[in-house]
Parts: structure tokens; sequence; C-alpha cells
């Protein structure tokens, strides 16, 4: 259940916030003790660092809808994520609700069962009648309750090997000095003896409870928000986690149709939220919870608010927490400087409407300004990547094949400006084109036009000239643009994209080019599947994979990996198969594009061409593994490889035999990845077949593997390439990035008009588009 019913923002206001609360009580001596590392997380990514966790389970948490009884599936997967977290060497605490309902599930049963019993001797029959069950009250419950709780969480942990000890705790635990030292010091013991201290309020003798009430001096336990903050705090704890039936956080009903729920929550930004009414159970509510978890932040301690509820996701809500995802509401003291990224995809997508709807000439201008900007300040992006390249160099952390992706050099950026150059030409006729017309009825005519698919997310390592050319193709198809980098080329990107915003500030469309810098994990950016219309990984093909597992809700473009083939036929020229396997090869072993795999025709071993393939290979210091059937012609071979679907990227190669060129075709497709595959022969029918068969996104005669790359196609630059069968395949240009729509203009027709009583027919009839009206683009 979501925050309902909510408050005006004046009333929320009125009210002293936590933060007051917290330091009047400091002046006036009652803090509880301070933590000994003094401050809270700044980001999620550092939950993951949490040591000491106490996990708050509410009301609607811990009971059935019914509120007669616990819900044991959801009890059964919290235990168990705590006691994984508690196995990994981390301290956990549990603070609970639950005891009222277990206890009237059991006063209700005892009740009934005496009822039936007294009414059978009375009336000499064991027919039942009409009963009506006592109001029973909360204290008695809680008294009833207690215990089977304690043994139903004993039998839980204990399928762990996790041990437990149950604490009940009263405001006099906290007011009396002597009653709070000896309450710290057994939790303190509990903890060091690697037992999970189970705390609740002892509602058996406890006064009644206090809902509502804004907290004065020292934090009350009026409710186990409460509670939970006052033992967070009291034990120094690094994180809170709260569970409830509620998201989080939102900055506006729920129910409405902008509600958004708040990822991060800052001390005094009470004013973008309103409360609501509490949960179903319970008595603290959103307010409580709230006014609780920035006490606990005061104090130092982290706090997620988080619904423990969801049965898709209660059984990973911890573990996802403390490993620094995006669930519920973090509490955080540190708001960064700039927007979050909700907020600029937001910002991007608003600004890239604007961006499709522009003249093709000014999005080309946009381009060309781009393109003159990276020649007429290439001393500041070549200084702003020596940094990079300084910083990469001295930590050791980059490969050699990752160094050189992140160099730039004035030539690199000449030829950047050249391709984007391209681009702008290829813009003129992009957006909007007329694919088809068709002639419906009379003056009932249909279009497919071109359109953007929305917003992009680009996501790329190590290459920040990435940038520019998908900011290119970006602003050529209309579409806005999520640009997350990776962080070894920070300051490259930072200068790329000002670059890249400037240009596009010609036509007022700066926001349509994003750049995520913040500590977004790119899980957490797959996520945002309401946000971003399709994902573009750029890098290795652990970070497509990646990508692809994460991304759920979200297409992909991209390749999982490049397990490119080059198959020399018993027919193929000597010089042509020398020149393409090295340049295949070495030109550039860590491109996804490179061999990885060299299919030799059977008649050609023990030949001359053979032997200069193998020398030419060692001469370039290729490492050979042999394939099984090529180690089985030799005496004396290279390691056989462990696996014929190996993507190497790096100077090294496997070497097999094959008896035909239809066995290599059967070899490609079951150990290729369907990016690029090359056949060498000089016979034409051979090679057509070779070309017709192969089911790859790229496949070459008598061409080397590292053309199947955007730039040497024409399309001016690539946004990444792809080996899936939907959509755009093999470099993806700016074709890749449009879409389609339908348009129909009519007359005030109706489907009626065309019903099986009608007087209208179809026609159906397929017009040139060169006919469409002016002011529309049309194909030439």
């Amino acid at each position: 259940m979501y925050l309902q019913k909510m408050f005006s923002c004046s009333q929320l206001l009125a009210r002293p916030n936590a933060l007051q609360t917290f330091k009047r009580a400091a002046s006036q001596g009652k803090m509880p003790l301070a933590r000994a590392h003094g401050k809270s997380f700044a980001h999620r990514s550092d939950l993951r660092q949490a040591k000491r966790i106490l996990v708050k389970l509410g009301s609607a948490v811990v009971t059935r809808g019914d509120e007669c009884g616990l819900a044991l599936g959801r009890l059964a997967s919290i235990v168990e994520q705590v006691a994984m977290l508690q196995n990994q060497g981390r301290e956990m605490m549990i603070v609970t609700s639950g005891a009222v309902a277990f206890g009237k599930q059991r006063l209700r049963h005892e009740i009934l069962l005496s009822q039936s019993v007294r009414q059978a001797l009375h009336s000499g029959q064991n027919q039942l009648k009409d009963m009506s069950l006592p109001v029973l009250e909360a204290r008695a419950c809680a008294a009833a309750g207690q215990s089977g709780l304690m043994a139903l969480y004993e039998a839980m942990f204990t399928q762990y090997s996790t041990c437990t000890a149950q604490i009940l705790v009263t405001n006099l635990d906290f007011h009396d000095d002597q009653k709070r030292r000896n309450l710290n010091s057994t939790l303190h013991e509990l903890l060091r003896m690697n037992i999970v201290p189970i705390i609740n309020t002892n509602d058996a003798v406890g006064p009644p409870p206090e809902p509502n009430r804004d907290l004065q001096g020292v934090i009350s336990i009026k409710d186990n928000d409460s509670l939970a903050a006052r033992l967070a705090v009291e034990m120094r704890a690094d994180l809170l986690i709260a569970l409830s039936d509620v998201e989080g956080l939102y900055d506006s009903p729920p129910g409405s149709d902008d509600a958004k729920l708040l990822d991060t929550f800052y001390p005094g930004d009470q004013h973008s939220i309103t409360y609501g009414t509490k949960s179903r159970v319970g008595i603290g509510g959103m307010e409580a919870k709230v006014k609780a978890a920035l006490w606990a932040l005061q104090g130092g301690t982290s706090v997620v608010i988080a619904n423990g509820t969801h049965p898709k996701v209660t059984g990973h809500v911890i573990t996802d927490i403390v490993e620094g995802k995006k669930v519920g509401t973090f509490f955080s003291e540190v708001k960064p400087a700039g927007p979050t990224v909700e907020q600029q995809t937001e910002m991007a997508r608003s600004a890239g409407r604007t961006l499709a709807s522009l003249e093709p000439e000014q999005r080309s201008d946009i381009i060309c300004a781009l393109a003159d900007r990276l020649t007429e300040r290439k001393d500041e992006i070549l200084s702003a990547n020596k940094k990079d390249m300084e910083h990469a160099v001295s930590t050791g952390r980059l490969s050699p094949a990752m160094l050189k992706r992140l160099s730039l050099s004035s030539s690199k950026l000449n030829s950047l400006s050249i391709g984007l150059r391209q681009i702008a030409v290829s813009s003129q006729e992009s957006v909007g084109r007329v694919l088809r017309r068709t002639r419906v009825a009379n003056n009932l005519e249909l279009e497919q036009i071109t359109v953007p698919i929305g917003v992009l997310l680009v996501i790329f390592e190590s290459r920040p000239d990435c940038l520019p050319q998908v900011s290119a193709l970006a602003i050529a198809s209309g579409n806005a643009l999520l640009l997350k980098g990776g962080k070894e080329a920070a300051n490259t990107n930072r200068i790329l994209h000002e670059l890249a915003q400037e240009a596009l500030s010609i036509h007022g469309v700066k926001d349509a080019i994003q750049l995520v810098s913040t500590r977004e994990e790119v899980e957490d950016l797959c996520r945002l599947e309401k946000m971003i219309d399709l994902i573009i990984p750029r890098g290795s093909s652990q970070l497509v994979r990646d990508i692809q597992r994460a991304a759920k809700g979200i297409p992909v473009l991209g390749h999982s990996e490049g397990i490119c083939h080059v198959y020399v036929d018993h027919e193929a020229s000597v010089d042509k198969a020398i020149k393409i396997i090295q340049d295949s090869k070495c030109d550039y072993p860590a491109a996804c594009n490179a061999m990885e795999t060299l299919l030799v025709h059977r008649e050609l071993l023990r030949t001359p061409l053979f032997d200069q393939i193998i020398d030419m290979l060692r001469t370039e210091h290729v490492k050979i593994h042999a394939g099984p059937k090529f180690a089985s012609y030799l005496t004396f071979s290279p390691s056989e490889v462990k696996s014929l679907r190996t993507e190497y990227g790096d100077l090294e190669c496997c070497i097999e035999v094959v008896d035909s060129m239809q066995e290599a075709v059967d070899h490609i497709h079951k150990y290729g990845s369907s990016h690029t595959d090359v056949i060498v022969t000089e016979n034409e029918d051979t090679a057509e077949q070779f070309l017709q068969q192969l089911d790859s996104a790229c496949v070459f005669w008598n061409a080397s593997s590292r053309f199947a790359d955007g730039y040497r196609f024409g399309l001016g630059a690539e946004v990444g390439i792809s080996t899936a069968r939907i959509h755009a395949r093999g470099p993806v240009g700016l074709e890749g990035l449009l879409t389609t729509k339908w348009v129909l203009r009519g007359e005030g027709h109706t489907a009626a008009d065309f019903s099986e009583q009608g007087t209208m027919t179809y026609l159906h009839e397929n017009l040139p588009v060169a006919q469409a009206l002016p002011g529309r683009r049309t194909t030439s």
C-alpha cells in the first residue's frame, strides 16, 4: 500500500522537523551515544561497506492480510536474507512487530475452542451455534503472542545455523541511564558472539501507543520505527533498513498521474513530499517513518525505507539494498550539485522532442558545429585526455588495448570531424522521411514515415571518441541521448560533452544530450524502463552481456561476443589470404571484428600457403591454439584449444581444419556469434554459396573482417554493432536509430464507413512517395 490521502504541504511545514528536534535534544544532553565514525554513507553504492545492519520489520510485513497470524512465506525469505548477511560476517539486528497479530490468532482459537466446549456441555449436543468473539485487548494479545513469535524466529534461523536472542524493551530502558547501559552492553555482547538480537517493545506491560505525536526531546519508542531509529543510533549501526508495505517516499499522492518515487531523500526536502494515512496495521505511518529515519541519519546511520511485502522482490529486497541497488528511498545528507539521473532523462526526453521537430538543416547545422569544435578546440580535448591517460598509466588498471582505446590524437580528432560531417549530410533526409504511401479509399491516404526511437542510453568503456560519434548520430536521428562513460575517461568525456551541448545550444536544445556522471550503477540505469527506450552498450563482450542480463524491460542493441572467422578455401589466392588474415587478426586484436578462429581447407595443409600463414602469425607474435581436427594432423602441436567458442581479444587465435566450404559454414553456425565472417577464395560459385548460406550480420568475400565498421561502411560513424535478428544488424548508423509511425489523413472517415453494409470500399492503391504533399519529407 502506497502513500494515500496526502495532507497538504502547508500542514507539513508547520511541524518541527526531525533535524531541529535532534539538535535541541543534543543541546539538552539527551542524545544517545555518538557513533565512532560519525557520518552516514553518502551514496547507495557505499552501503556495500555496511558492517552493522538493523532491519526493522513493520506490522504490515510480518502479519497476514487478515491481521490474524503471520505471513510465514515473507518472514521465511527475510530470515534467509538476514542469515545470509550474518554468515558473510556482518552484524545483524532485527526490530520486529507481529506479537499482537500472532497472539490475536492464538487467543481467537482458544476462545472459539472454549466456547464450543461450553456450548456443547450446556446443550448436550455437538452442534455449534453462532458465536461472537469478544474484543481482544492488545496487551493481552502481545503477551500471548510474544513467546510464539520468538519460537518461530528461533526455528527459522536454526535452519541456517544462526542463533537468535530475544530482547523486550520499554521507554524506561532508554530513560534510565543504568538500564540503558545494560541494554547497550547486552546487545554488544550478543553481536560479539555472532547472535542475531530480535528486539521488540514489551507491549504486554507498555502504556497505550501514542501515534502521530511529534518527537520531543529524546526520541520515544512509541512505535517500532522510533525504536529502530533509537537502537540504530545507540548501537552505532551503519545501516537501518525499514521495511513496510510502501515502496518508499513519493513527491505526491501515488494515485495521481505525476506521482514519483523519490530514489533519494535529503534533510530539508520535507517540502517536496506530503504524508498520507498509516498502513492497514501498525501505528507509525509514513510521517513517523520519515522522522525516525531523519533522526537516525543525523545520528550517523544510513537509512533505506522499502517495501517488504511485494511478492516479486521480498526474497531479495534486503540483500539488494545492501548491494547498493536502487530499492526504496535512500536517506542521504550529501545532496549532489547536479540533477539526478531520472531528472536528466526527463530533461533529455523533453529537449529530444524539440530536436526531432527541428528542420533537417538545423540538425545538420548542430552536427557541423560540433565537428568544427573538435578541431578548433583540440588542445583542450587533448589536455583533458592527457590527464586521463596519465591517471590510467599510474594506476595500472587498464590493459594495453584499453589504453589504446582511451588515447586521443590530433589525427583521430580530424577523422572524427570528417565522419561527423558525413553524418550531417545524411541527416538531411532522415527524420520524417515517407517510406510508403497508400490511398486506402477516396480522400483517405496512409503514410509510413520515419521517426526517432526516443531516449537512447549508450554505455561505453575507455572510448571517448564514442561520445561525439554517438552524439552526432542521435542529433541526426532526432533522438534524446544519455551517455554513461567509464570513469577512466572522465576528463575527456566532460569536455567533449560540453562541446556537444554548446553545439546543441545553437537551436535551443542543449539538454537533449546528457552525460551521466553520478555514481549510478549500470544495473540501476537499466531499471529505468519507463524512461529509456533503447540501450546500446559499446565495450567489452562482458559489458554487453552484463547489460543484456540487467536490462529486463528495455531492448538492448549490441553483440555479446565477437567470435569472427576467416575461412581460407583451397582455391584461395596466396597474397590475398596472407593480407586478409594479417589485417583481421593483427591490426587491432582487441576489436570485436578481429578474427578469433582461422578455418583452413584440409587440402592446404603441408602446402606453401599454409606455411606462409603460420610464419606470418609467428612473426606477428600471435599465439596459436589448435582445434581438435588440426591437432590430430600434428606430431608436435600448439596447445589444444579449450573451447572453439572463444573470443581472445588479443594476439591469440585458434586454427581448425575443415573438409569443405559447407563444413566451414556449419562450424561457424555452431561456434560463431553471428558477428562477421570471411571467405577467401577465387571460386565465385563457392563464395556466393558462402555469402548466401551464412547467417551472420556481416559476411565478406576476399575482404578483412576489420571492414565491419560504420565508418568504413560510409555511415560516418556507428553507434554499435548488432547481432540481433530484429531491427538493425551489423554496424548501426543513422538508419538504425529510426523507427516508423503510421499517419492517416482523411475527411471525417469512420470505421463504420467500411462495414459490410457500408458504401465505401478499400482501394489499397500504392502511391509514389514523391507525391507527398509539400512540407513533408519524401524520398528522392
